[in-house]
């Protein structure tokens, strides 16, 4: 999704929000959003039934907490950081029974995590792992999903201290970028190294 796409969908889903019809809005982010953030997830965790119980989980957080979003930031990064919390819940849970949504609270939140999940694995399928990415595989976790959500999904660098350190004042989410910023640095060094071991650089 460009630029445009994504201004266009935030406008449409603080529309919704606006007119206080949280559960339009629910539905026009996960639908516009969901497949990303599936796709996210399944890259982070590796497994596509934690990715699964994580996308899930997310939708039905967000279906809860989305009257009290501030729009302190973009929607697209408070989603984000909701769908980074849910993943390292979903781990840390795995085999619990969660309180799910009830049919009565969002009757087509099943039908939209089932259809998001199924047009993002055939999509995600289709795709050829390069060399590259079995590289970033090799990272540390943190730092894999700083190389996604800066260089794959082109997220501002104040974006990615939101999604990486959660909620905080302006000057602290600045001092947060520009250390991210270093630290970005430090792993491309990190990846040229392991292309070089690799023979994919000279």
């Amino acid at each position: 999704m460009d630029a445009d796409a994504r201004a266009r969908l935030e406008a449409q889903i603080r529309a919704r929000f606006d007119a206080h019809d949280f559960g339009a809005a629910a539905t026009t982010a996960i639908r516009g959003y969901g497949p990303e953030l599936y796709g996210f997830l399944i890259g982070l965790a590796s497994d596509e039934q934690v990715a699964g119980e994580a996308f899930a989980m997310f939708c039905a957080e967000l279906w809860r907490d989305l009257p009290r979003f501030r729009w302190e930031s973009s929607f697209r990064t408070w989603a984000y950081t909701l769908a980074r919390h849910q993943l390292y819940r979903a781990s840390r849970e795995r085999g619990k029974r969660r309180r799910e949504l009830t049919p009565s609270e969002a009757p087509e939140v099943a039908a939209l995590v089932a259809e998001v999940r199924t047009t993002t694995q055939q999509h995600l399928r289709t795709e050829t792992k390069d060399a590259f990415s079995e590289l970033r595989a090799q990272l540390e976790p943190d730092d894999q999903i700083l190389l996604v959500l800066r260089v794959d999904k082109d997220m501002e660098w104040r974006d990615v201290a939101r999604v990486l350190g959660g909620d905080k004042p302006a000057a602290a989410l600045e001092r947060d970028a520009a250390a991210l910023r270093k630290r970005f640095e430090r792993v491309k060094q990190r990846l040229r190294a392991l292309a070089r071991e690799a023979g994919l650089m000279e």
